[in-house]
């Protein structure tokens, strides 16, 4: 009897640390990185294109693995027209003239490529780099919080009408088509008169469009820019952006789930780029606050910072936040990782600190490694009350301080790295800084 019991205890042991190892953090019994992505895109050789894609897509059109398409300038499917790509098709973007690919509002993109045959966007130039074409736009009719319910992308697009770059409107159920195991490189294109390209922008994207196992690498604007809409995100890694990972604005209501951003302080843009940034709005006047406020539920996120010596890399300025939290946007995140970070979390100081406005941000069951403090409001470094409140043993929060090879299973693998957190990582400590 006694051995039984010391062998159901080891049993229950096992158990429970194998579970602690999926409970924060990116999850999955395997690492689900492996065969789709690929973390050293310039490696690849994707051939020369044999199709040209260009002006209106305005019937159904598929594009198929056995030829490699050019995109030459701004291609719009438009007319409800449904645009299918074939798993293991590989569409290149033209340096030349911004090559980029427009979903209007109306019609469909079905890109629904395998684990073992990704669809891959990239650049054509030999050598490649951030920002060499535009980005893939997926535009949808489902609500946003501007007045008029309806906005429009611009970035100096050449659309035969209007209505090719509109978004927004009243159908929460929109219905935008496939985007699953896709990767898009080296985009976000920077323009002198609209800023940069984002690599894949998703605007009143409604709650039928499924978006899953899609990376973004090396992109010179946003990696996922979310504008509006009521969506669901899973499985999604942007590596290695200059601008934010994540970024959620005009009223979003989106859930993201078990997804990845791996920062690096070495590539980050001078404006000092964040994993998620969450915002209501960046002009007051344009927005109706009778409408929902940009809301982001996340959970099992793994949001690493990737430093030689991250304790230098602060002191010289190269590291900032994880996640920037604007006024008037709510967020509640959990189970989710956040390591190498200075802070982990920025609050704008327009929020002001009470009951309300933290019932609107919420850190529940947490691990916060190696960042150099934790949550701050802006440009106040006295961060006690918000440090005690998010403490608090109620919110499961965990505050650690290992580097990364002891915290996450593989991160130096150049090919095939994994990010989950190691079994029984997750002990609790008090509240650490990194030392100056």
């Amino acid at each position: 009897m006694k051995n039984f019991t010391q062998t159901l205890c080891l049993f229950l042991l096992i158990v429970c640390g194998s579970y602690a190892q999926q409970e924060k953090g990116i999850t999955g019994k395997d690492n689900w990185l492996n065969n789709w992505t690929e973390f050293r895109p310039n490696h690849i050789d994707t051939g020369e294109p044999t199709q040209i894609l260009s002006g209106n897509i305005t019937q159904d059109t598929k594009l198929t693995k056995r030829d490699t398409y050019l995109l030459l300038g701004s291609v719009f499917v438009t007319d409800s027209a449904t645009l299918t790509i074939e798993p293991g098709t590989v569409i290149i973007g033209d340096f030349k003239t911004v090559g980029s690919l427009i979903i209007s509002k109306g019609a469909k993109i079905i890109a629904e490529g395998t684990e073992t045959d990704p669809i891959v966007f990239t650049s054509n130039r030999s050598v490649k780099k951030e920002g060499d074409w535009g980005g893939v736009f997926i535009l949808g009719d489902a609500p946003i919080n501007k007045y008029g319910n309806s906005s429009s992308v611009n970035y100096g697009l050449k659309p035969s009408s209007f209505e090719s770059i509109s978004y927004g409107g009243s159908n929460v159920n929109s219905d935008s088509g496939i985007f699953k195991y896709v990767r898009i490189e080296f985009a976000g294109r920077r323009t002198r008169d609209y800023g940069y390209f984002n690599a894949l922008t998703l605007a009143g994207v409604g709650i039928n469009t499924i978006v899953e196992n899609v990376m973004v690498s090396y992109s010179d604007g946003n990696s996922f820019n979310i504008l509006g809409g009521e969506l669901s995100l899973e499985k999604l890694v942007s590596f290695r952006s200059k601008s934010n990972d994540y970024e959620f604005n005009y009223g979003t209501q989106c859930h993201i789930s078990n997804s990845l951003a791996i920062r690096s302080p070495y590539v980050s843009g001078s404006n000092g780029s964040r994993s998620m940034f969450i915002a209501s709005y960046e002009r007051k006047d344009e927005v109706d606050f009778s409408k929902k406020t940009t809301f982001v539920n996340a959970e099992n996120m793994t949001l690493i910072n990737v430093s030689d010596n991250l304790a230098s890399d602060i002191k010289v300025g190269l590291v900032k936040e994880a996640i920037y939290i604007a006024d008037n946007a709510k967020i509640d995140i959990s189970k989710s990782v956040i390591s190498g970070y200075n802070p982990a979390v920025i609050i704008d100081n327009n929020v002001k600190i009470n009951a309300q406005n933290l019932e609107n941000i919420k850190f529940t069951d947490m691990y916060f490694n190696n960042c150099k403090g934790n949550i701050f409001t802006e440009h106040n470094s006295n961060n006690a009350d918000l440090e005690n409140w998010y403490g608090n043993s109620l919110f499961f929060n965990v505050y650690s301080k290992g580097d990364d090879a002891e915290t996450f299973i593989d991160v130096k693998n150049a090919r095939r790295p994994d990010f989950r957190l190691r079994i029984n990582k997750i002990i609790a400590s008090n509240v650490v800084d990194i030392e100056d």
